[in-house]
């Protein structure tokens, strides 16, 4: 993907027959594009439970295992 690439996020529920119909894209006729489905509600979802949860750091400054280090004894 180069530098100028657009993402363009979607959601939408499949048609009969396994269809999927995308209209109204901001692209012009010719654009060259990758399509990659995920569906809701997938594995990706339950092998990684954590994705998208906020992460909070406590005292992230603080030296860990200081007296582990033979440098400063």
């Amino acid at each position: 993907m180069s530098s100028s690439s657009k993402v363009i996020h979607l959601a939408t529920t499949v048609q009969k027959k396994g269809t999927i119909n995308l209209d109204n894209l901001p692209l012009h006729a010719g654009d060259k594009v990758e399509i990659i489905i995920y569906e809701t509600g997938s594995t990706l979802e339950v092998n990684y439970p954590l994705r998208g949860k906020p992460i909070q750091y406590h005292e992230p400054f603080r030296s860990i295992a200081e007296e582990d280090w033979e440098a400063l004894q």
